[in-house]
């Protein structure tokens, strides 16, 4: 990401070529660098440093604790292969590569034909910078359609594009039985909805307003997450018209991307503009009828198409929900009910993206509940977030891009999730010591080493199973008193015995959780200065057993994970705490966080903040 920010300059030269202005080159450049930005804080802080990744808890599977299931996640051993779209030669390309390169899978890139220069560009600037290992990037221009007679179980095939194309792609012998993995993200007619309350002058028509407009223009609208169908009350359909117009004349203008004033170019070529033009046709000769927008522009032999609105009468007209023009092209449809404009939606067959612009949590939540199922994202604008909001067609690496049906039923992006796409999960069932040997993250059962205190322990010498169990402490009802008063926590489980003894869950009078914990911490640490440097929290934590004055409580703590981080001078430690009673009761258990020392000379290195 770092050294493609320091070249990006020679990327928003060729994009412009492409029909971009600077606004759309931003959308493209700097989100796909974004993207790797985002991938890399995930990777560190949300994956291990482990060839293994854990999927879920531990499910017991015997009585006495020696046969365990868990599902693990490991990388497939072939190749991602990624197909995209002419419209995000960058963002295309690096918000598939990040996750696979996460997950250790090497990539082969292939962009569309027009464009691909700049992937191209794109490639040769990662590549000369060194930072990669060897065959995990690579590019292939031009037509790849024997790709599926090369592909093999443990290959990931990821198309953007057309939903024809992915149709016919799906079908082939490779994905039905040989075992490739085939995402598709396709064309999409998304819906954006204006909810009853948003009347003209409310911040949310304004909101609707602009997202409309900036939908319709932003890459020429060559953008599968592009509002098409603009589903609005029929009491609002000629207001909305109005300020559609308005705000097209006010802050639309049509020409060469290369120009300041420009905010909106062609489309990315001749035929592409003919084709827009056809679709623009078939939904007129559907029901629609143009009322923003002449189309191309007369006598011009070029590709620049200007914003076009229909509106169609008749919103169960079928060509309104079946019809795509990839361009700056829009139709309007009315609706009377909450129930019909969810219906509306979910017409479109399956969407990318649906958003609505209305202050009424009713009317949002009731049509999010009636139509999510058909879109992979949502999107509310009200008067808190309209300013704030990313927008509509933008989607975010936090955030799944895809979407059902006619979308192409894959998932991209949403965090480590799309980490996941990459990898196998496989159920391990065995015994505590082969699932620590198999994960490299300690199980109850397994073997341990009480040779010295693991707080004495570098991270180079400290190793999973390592373990310190405590002496005993008894706890007294001097120092629950003591404990309530010092604290203010006076409930009365603590305080009242005869209160605590009515309570079913209760003995009586009962020990502080806390105060458990702030024992237990007593009886593991190691007081001196160490390789231990800071504790950052608990994970998992789980009151058991209540513990009554009088009761002796000891602690095992059991190092259970060991994190390396590359680029620290300390690593992260994951402790498997278990608190237990003198009747070998459990009394609570919980996961201790620490930050520790790689080395003994490292431990005189001041101590993180925070």
């Amino acid at each position: 990401a770092l050294a493609l920010t320091e070249r990006k300059a020679e990327l928003y030269e060729l994009s412009t070529r492409t029909g971009a202005t600077k606004a759309d080159s931003w959308v493209d450049i700097d989100g796909g660098i974004g993207v790797l930005f985002t991938y890399s804080g995930k990777g560190r802080r949300e994956l291990p440093n482990a060839r293994v990744q854990l999927d879920g808890p531990v499910e017991p599977l015997s009585k006495d604790g020696t046969f365990l299931g868990r599902h693990i996640r490991t990388t497939l051993p072939g190749v991602a292969v990624q197909i995209n779209a002419f419209n995000f030669p960058v963002w295309g390309a690096l918000e598939k590569l990040a996750p696979a390169f996460l997950a250790g899978m090497p990539t082969i890139v292939k962009p569309a034909t027009p464009g691909a220069y700049v992937t191209e560009h794109l490639v040769r600037i990662i590549v000369e910078s060194g930072l990669l290992p060897a065959g995990s990037l690579q590019l292939v221009t031009g037509s790849i359609r024997e790709v599926f007679d090369h592909a093999r179980l443990g290959d990931v095939v990821s198309f953007t594009g057309s939903a024809s194309t992915a149709d016919a792609l799906r079908r082939h012998d490779a994905v039905q039985t040989g075992g490739v993995v085939f995402g598709a993200e396709t064309d999409s007619i998304n819906a954006s909805v204006l909810g009853p309350d948003a009347v003209p002058g409310t911040p949310e028509f304004d909101a609707y307003v602009r997202q409309l407009v900036a939908e319709m223009t932003a890459k020429a609208g060559q953008k599968c997450t592009a509002i098409r169908r603009a589903i609005a009350p029929h009491a609002l359909l000629d207001p909305l018209v109005d300020a559609v117009r308005d705000r097209i004349a006010a802050n639309v203008v049509v020409g060469d991307p290369r120009e300041a004033a420009t905010t909106m170019g062609p489309l990315a070529s001749i035929e592409q503009r003919d084709e827009v033009l056809r679709q623009v046709q078939a939904l007129v000769d559907g029901g629609g009828r143009v009322v923003i927008g002449e189309g191309q522009r007369p006598g011009e032999q070029t590709a620049f198409v200007e914003p076009i609105l229909l509106r169609f009468d008749d919103a169960l007209a079928p060509r309104v929900h079946d019809t795509e023009a990839f361009g700056p092209v829009a139709s309007l449809i009315g609706y009377a009910t909450p129930e019909e404009a969810a219906e509306l939606v979910v017409r479109g067959g399956g969407s990318l993206v649906t958003s609505v612009a209305s202050a009424d949590p009713a009317f949002v939540a009731g049509l999010t509940r009636m139509s999510a199922s058909a879109n992979g994202r949502m999107l509310v604008l009200d008067r808190t977030d309209a300013r704030s909001s990313t927008g509509h067609g933008s989607p975010l690496p936090n955030l799944v891009h895809g979407g059902p049906g006619r979308a192409g039923g894959g998932e991209e992006l949403g965090g480590v999730r799309s980490v996941y796409h990459y990898m196998q999960r496989t159920a391990i069932q065995g015994s505590p010591e082969m699932l620590t040997a198999v994960t490299g993250v300690w199980h109850a059962g397994a073997a341990t080493r009480d040779e010295a205190h693991p707080f004495r322990k570098p991270l180079q010498e400290l190793r999973v199973g390592d373990r310190v169990v405590s002496a005993e402490r008894e706890v007294t009802l001097d120092d629950i008193a003591h404990f309530a008063e010092f604290t203010g926590d006076t409930f009365y489980a603590h305080t009242d015995e005869t209160a605590a003894a009515a309570n079913p869950f209760f003995p009586g009078r009962v020990a502080h959780g806390y105060l458990l914990l702030s024992f237990a911490a007593g009886l593991f640490v190691s007081p001196e200065p160490g390789p231990v440097l800071a504790n950052y929290g608990l994970e998992h934590l789980r009151f058991i057993t209540p513990v009554s004055p009088g009761d002796r409580i000891r602690v095992a703590l059991t190092a259970k994970q060991i994190i390396p981080r590359e680029t620290d001078e300390y690593g992260e430690v994951h402790w498997d705490a278990v608190l237990t009673n003198h009747r070998d009761e459990v009394v609570a258990t919980y996961d201790v966080l620490t930050l520790v020392s790689k080395s003994h000379e490292a431990v005189a290195a001041p101590a993180p903040r925070g």
